[in-house]
């Protein structure tokens, strides 16, 4: 979690740039290249999601050349939604980290706090799903719960647990921007958590009610991640450095030191 914190002050970014990589091999390799080069000035984060490389018959090589040409001062959260237990988790755990290289990862709690322990590794931080962007037909995570709050509110309250438990890593939150008043009641119930924000731009979420709703007082908190619009655009890292001062206009940025 330090490489990330050092990153957000010295970078003056909470923008996270997702790879989800579309198009031919060949493609997709130069593409790869040129986005990671291009934006890697004003990126918080790098945030490749696992699916768009395996779906690739050299999708790992693909996936660790990718880890190893972002600069080494720039944390890398590999987007695995990894929601296994015991041995298998451990294994995920070990691909994560020890043959992707990743900084982070993030992960499905449905199965409790065993899907998270395995990577909660020292110095390590894990982004454990809360609130998604996701409009599903017959979705969990507004069921109402007996004992009060939905499935969500009780994911976001595990991760809190688990941050408190395991001490030598990091535990956040991933809270889509679709609801900003889901953001604002999470923040309000994990008032110092980071959380990983999917959903602006392709998928409706909106920056500035997002930012007003899950900032710290600090102006920190948050990693705003953005993929197809920075992967689409002509200029990625204009369209980085946009989003990065839009951001930046909704922050305390006077102290970085806070991060």
């Amino acid at each position: 979690m330090q490489k990330l914190l050092n990153r957000v002050q010295t970078a003056n970014s909470l923008l996270c740039v997702g790879l989800d990589p579309t198009g031919d091999d060949a493609t997709v390799a130069r593409r790869l290249r040129e986005v990671v080069a291009e934006t890697a000035a004003y990126a918080a984060a790098f945030k490749p999601n696992l699916a768009f490389f395996l779906s690739r018959e050299n999708g790992v090589a693909l996936l660790q050349q990718t880890v190893q040409s972002i600069p080494a001062d720039i944390p890398v959260i590999l987007d695995g939604k990894f929601g296994d237990i015991a041995n298998t988790a451990e294994q995920y755990a070990r691909f994560a980290y020890d043959i992707v290289g990743a900084d982070g990862v993030t992960v499905n709690p449905y199965m409790g706090d065993d899907t998270i322990r395995p990577f909660a590794r020292p110095g390590k931080v894990v982004f454990s799903l809360a609130k998604t962007s996701n409009k599903p037909i017959h979705g969990l995570q507004d069921a109402a719960m007996t004992r009060g709050g939905s499935i969500s509110d009780w994911a976001a309250r595990l991760a809190k647990l688990m941050d408190e438990e395991l001490t030598e890593s990091t535990v956040g939150l991933v809270v889509g921007a679709s609801e900003p008043e889901t953001v604002a009641k999470l923040r309000a119930s994990c008032p110092e958590q980071w959380f990983l924000v999917p959903g602006i731009g392709a998928q409706g979420g909106d920056l500035s009610s997002t930012l007003r709703a899950g900032l710290r007082a600090d102006g920190s908190g948050l990693l705003i991640n953005s993929s197809r619009g920075i992967w689409q655009a002509a200029d990625a890292g204009a369209a980085a450095r946009e989003l990065m001062e839009q951001i930046n206009q909704f922050r305390t940025v006077k102290n970085p030191a806070h991060a």
